[in-house]
C-alpha cells in the first residue's frame, strides 16, 4: 500500500485488543497506516489469554506455531505454553512493535453506524473520531457460555466460569465441582486433582483425548534458538506441515487415513491408560475422534483415575445450596462449583450495534445465525473486515496462523481504499450466498457432520467452520477475487 497516493490518509479502527488486534496494529504500521485506534474494553492487551487465567490454562497448538511469524520467540519453555507465558508473549510483541501507543483501554465499541461514508462509533467513553475502515478482531472464545441449570443461583459456595476464575479462593483441600468436560474442564482437573480434597467432574459427553506429551524446553535448546533464531522458522514450518497434513486436511474428510490414524490412536490411548473398567467405559464417546474438537492432555487420564476424582455421568437434576444433585438421588457436596462449559461462539462483533449501508442492522443479518464472506467481510457492511470471523477455520489449528493469512487478504482490500481509487469496498450479496451453499454443502463429507454434538455446529446442526482443506484457504486468502466484491469509487 505504501508508494501510492491518497486524497486523504485512512483512518482505521480496531476492535479488540487479542491476538488479532495485535496483528492488525502491526500490519497496518508496515503497510504505511499511521491513523489507527485499537479499542480494547479491558484494561489490559491480551483477549482470551487475558480472561481465561484457570489453574492449568494451556494452548492446544505448539507454541512455535502460535506464535507471530514475524516475531518468533526463543524463549517458550515448553512445547505447548500455558496462558501465562503466551500472556506475556502477546505484550512483549505489542510493546516491541509500538502498539501500545495505538490503544484505548478501558473502552468497549457499543455502536458503528456507516453514515456518509465513514463509520461513526459509539463507546462507553463517549463518541469517538468516524473511521474509514472498521476491523473487527472480537475473537470467537470470548463470551461464557453458562448452562441453564436448576437453581444454579442458590449455591451456597462460590460459582463461577473458567474465564472469570476466582483467585482468592484457597483451593487446596476443597471439595470442588467442575461441569463439562471439554479442554478447559480436562486442564483444570489436571492442575486441581493433587491439591483439592476432592474434585467431582460432571460429564454429559466423554471426549476423546490425543495424548501429546509437553516437555519443558531447556536452556541449551532456548541459548540454541536465540543464537541461531532462523531455526525457530523450520520448527514452525514443521509443525504447520503435520498439522496441516495429519489434522487440518484430515477433518474435512471423514473417511481420510489421517483421521482413522488420530481415531485409532486416540482409542489406544484410552485403553492403555484407564484401568478399570468401569471408568474406562465411562471415558469412552460413542463417537468418531475428531468429530468435537480434540482434547489435547499429557496427565488427564491419570489425574481423572486419582481416587479423590470422581467422573459423574448421571445427568444434572438440580444445584443445592449443598452442592450438585443428580438424577439417580445422589447429592455431590461441594465448596466450590465451576462451570467449565465454554463459550458462545456465535457472538462475534455482537453485543455491538452495528448499522450498515441504507440502515441494515447486523443483528436482523444474523437473526438466525452469522455468516460472512469467506469469514471476511458481509455484504451491506462496506470497510468492515473481521479477523477469525464467520465460518472460518477453528479446529485445533492455529489462529495466529490463520488472523495472518486473512490480513494479508484485507490489505489488497486496503491497498484499493489507500491509493484513492474506491471508496467503499465488501462482498457482493451473490458471492456470499454462494459461498455460504458451497460451504454448507461441503459440511457434509466432514468428520463434524458424523453425528455428535459440538460447538462447531449452528442451529441447523450445520458446521459452522471451513470445510475445505487448509490449502484451500491458503490460496483463497492469496488475493481476494475482485468480481466478489462491490467496489464503490472515490
Amino acid at each position: 500500500m505504501t508508494g501510492r497516493s491518497r486524497s486523504r490518509a485512512l483512518r482505521v479502527a480496531v476492535v479488540g485488543g487479542g491476538m488479532a488486534g495485535i496483528l492488525s496494529a502491526i500490519r497496518l504500521r508496515e503497510a504505511g497506516i499511521d491513523d489507527v485506534v485499537v479499542y480494547e474494553k479491558a484494561d489490559r492487551l491480551g483477549g482470551t489469554w487475558r480472561e481465561n487465567t484457570y489453574p492449568g490454562v494451556a494452548c492446544d497448538v505448539p507454541s512455535h506455531l502460535y506464535s507471530y511469524s514475524f516475531a518468533p520467540n526463543p524463549e517458550w519453555r515448553s512445547a505447548f505454553s500455558g496462558g501465562p507465558e503466551i500472556l506475556r508473549y502477546l505484550e512483549d510483541v505489542a510493546g516491541r512493535f509500538g502498539v501500545d501507543r495505538h490503544v484505548q483501554l478501558g473502552t468497549e465499541v457499543r455502536r458503528l453506524v456507516w453514515e456518509g461514508g465513514r463509520w461513526s462509533m459509539e463507546t462507553s467513553a463517549g463518541a469517538q473520531p468516524p473511521a474509514d475502515v472498521v476491523i473487527a478482531a472480537t475473537g470467537v472464545l470470548h463470551h461464557p457460555a453458562y448452562p441453564d441449570l436448576e437453581g444454579l443461583e442458590r449455591f451456597a459456595g462460590p460459582c463461577f466460569h473458567t474465564a472469570r476464575w476466582n483467585h482468592d479462593l484457597g483451593l487446596d483441600g476443597a471439595r470442588i465441582g467442575i461441569v463439562g468436560t471439554g479442554s478447559s474442564a480436562v486442564q483444570v482437573v489436571g492442575a486441581l486433582a493433587a491439591r483439592a480434597g476432592a474434585v467431582h467432574l460432571f460429564q454429559r459427553t466423554a471426549q476423546w483425548v490425543l495424548p501429546v506429551p509437553n516437555p519443558p524446553v531447556d536452556d541449551a535448546e532456548r541459548q540454541r534458538l536465540r543464537a541461531d533464531p532462523s531455526q525457530i522458522a523450520a520448527i514452525r514450518s514443521g509443525w504447520s506441515k503435520l498439522f496441516e497434513e495429519n489434522f487440518a486436511n484430515a477433518v474435512v474428510d471423514a473417511h481420510s487415513p489421517q483421521l482413522q490414524a488420530l481415531d485409532s490412536t486416540c482409542r489406544s490411548h484410552l485403553e492403555r491408560s484407564v484401568r478399570d473398567d468401569g471408568l474406562r467405559e465411562k471415558l469412552r464417546p460413542d463417537y468418531q475422534a475428531g468429530c468435537k474438537r480434540l482434547v489435547i492432555s499429557p496427565n488427564f487420564y491419570e489425574a481423572v483415575q486419582q481416587p479423590n476424582v470422581h467422573l459423574v455421568t448421571d445427568r444434572i437434576a438440580a444445584v443445592e445450596p449443598d452442592g450438585v444433585r443428580t438424577v439417580d438421588g445422589a447429592l455431590h457436596e461441594l465448596d466450590v462449583l465451576v462451570l467449565a462449559t465454554g463459550f458462545r461462539v456465535d457472538r462475534f462483533l455482537r453485543p455491538m450495534d452495528v448499522v450498515g449501508r441504507g440502515g441494515l442492522r447486523l443483528d436482523d443479518v444474523w437473526a438466525r445465525r452469522p455468516s460472512a464472506y469467506l469469514s471476511i467481510s458481509v455484504p451491506g457492511f462496506p470497510n468492515l473486515f473481521m479477523l477469525n470471523g464467520p465460518n472460518g477455520p477453528v479446529g485445533n489449528f492455529s489462529l495466529i496462523e490463520v488472523a495472518e493469512l486473512q490480513f494479508d487478504y484485507i490489505a489488497q482490500l486496503l491497498a484499493l481504499l489507500d491509493g484513492g481509487g474506491y471508496r467503499e469496498v465488501s462482498a457482493t450479496a451473490e458471492a456470499a450466498a454462494r459461498f455460504e451453499d458451497e460451504r454448507t454443502e461441503a459440511t457434509r463429507s466432514t468428520v463434524w457432520s458424523t453425528g455428535c454434538r459440538s460447538w462447531y455446529l449452528d442451529d441447523r446442526g450445520v458446521p459452522a467452520v471451513w470445510p475445505w482443506t487448509f490449502d484451500r484457504f491458503r490460496r483463497e486468502m492469496a488475493a481476494p477475487d475482485l468480481a466478489h466484491f462491490e467496489l464503490v469509487p472515490g
